[in-house]
């Protein structure tokens, strides 16, 4: 089992800035891709920047030039730096990771979700 725990949400000022974090620990073999997630009130929950264990990066077109991904491998740690928030950020943030074990078994894991809330 791998558990994920993701850290650094809060309440921030339009314009404002917050890094997330999110760790992996438990029964870790090799960690492939991870990411992020957003899902707000009444809304789907909706891919917000993905990351794969080469550091390719993808992102929601509403994020671009603002969010950034990034990971540290030898930590499993993910992280989402998010600049110039909007009121339209505000969610709760997810952290996912697929994770293959030693027998090539692959699972994807969700950690609980941090709130990310934007004043106006």
């Amino acid at each position: 089992q791998v558990q994920l725990v993701e850290s650094g949400g809060g309440l921030v000022q339009a314009g404002g800035s917050l890094r997330l974090s999110c760790a992996a620990s438990g029964s870790i073999f090799r960690v492939n891709d991870m990411g992020w997630y957003r899902q707000a009130p009444g809304k789907q929950r909706e891919l917000v920047a993905g990351i794969t264990r080469d550091g390719r990066t993808n992102y929601a077109d509403s994020v671009k030039g603002r969010f950034t991904v990034s990971r540290d491998n030898a930590k499993n740690m993910v992280y989402l730096q998010m600049s110039s928030l909007k009121p339209e950020d505000a969610a709760v943030y997810y952290c996912t990771a697929d994770h293959v074990d030693s027998t090539g078994w692959g699972s994807s894991y969700w950690g609980r979700g941090t709130q990310v809330t934007v004043s106006s």
